[in-house]
């Protein structure tokens, strides 16, 4: 699917500094894998040891001009790009993976659990694959920022769509449902594996449970 880049403002709540309209088809948020800039998005994603507004040179100077800032820059060093200011980049990308999630309807799967998702799930779609066009997440993308990224990949000719949702805290599993939707919930142990964040094992289970509070068949 492509989106308006002054759609995904609209999407987000950006502040838009808009110099030309653009289609989307791709978000990026490493400014060394950039591929189809023109059409692409750019997340400055801040984490404990990179802030991605430090390579937002890097990356104009490698053709993008989108690009999704928590911070404000100087709009005039870079001629022909367009900005969108949100209060959190991660956030903003959830918000818009939730919102592309919602305009389909197929089955999707949802798998979480101490061990096993990434097996379950290429198991899924080793045994569905030749009948059905499936779109899955890539590797182990079941984090913050690779469940949204996964979740981009649906398109209109996809027939089912498998996604793994891993947490290490409290909290959340309730950001993962919202933009996974899962319609089906496979849960496949529970187990000691990124404990820490929980105080006892009932919590980390019924925060697990979370993903499936809307399936059909959890």
């Amino acid at each position: 699917m492509v989106y308006k880049l002054s759609h995904i403002a609209a999407v987000i709540s950006a502040r838009i500094h808009l110099d030309h309209e653009e289609d989307i088809l791709h978000l990026l948020t490493d400014s060394r894998r950039i591929y189809a800039p023109s059409h692409s998005l750019f997340f400055a994603l801040k984490g404990e040891r990179r802030d991605g507004h430090q390579f937002i040179a890097e990356a104009y100077a490698s053709g993008l001009r989108n690009f999704v800032i928590a911070e404000e820059m100087p709009f005039t060093d870079f001629p022909g790009a367009n900005f969108l200011t949100v209060k959190d980049t991660l956030s903003a990308l959830q918000e818009l993976a939730a919102f592309h999630r919602s305009q389909f309807s197929i089955p999707v799967i949802g798998i979480t659990g101490s061990n096993g998702k990434t097996i379950v799930k290429e198991w899924l779609y080793q045994l569905m694959h030749e009948d059905l066009s499936i779109v899955r997440s890539p590797r182990s993308y079941n984090s913050q920022l690779g469940v949204p990224l996964s979740v981009w990949l649906m398109n209109e000719h996809h027939q089912l769509a498998i996604f793994e949702a891993g947490i290490s805290r409290k909290g959340e599993m309730e950001k993962l449902e919202r933009i996974i939707q899962p319609t089906i919930g496979v849960l496949t142990s529970l187990g000691t594996a990124h404990s820490e964040g929980f105080d006892s094992m009932l919590e980390k289970a019924n925060e697990k449970r979370i993903l499936f509070r809307h399936a059909q068949e959890p």
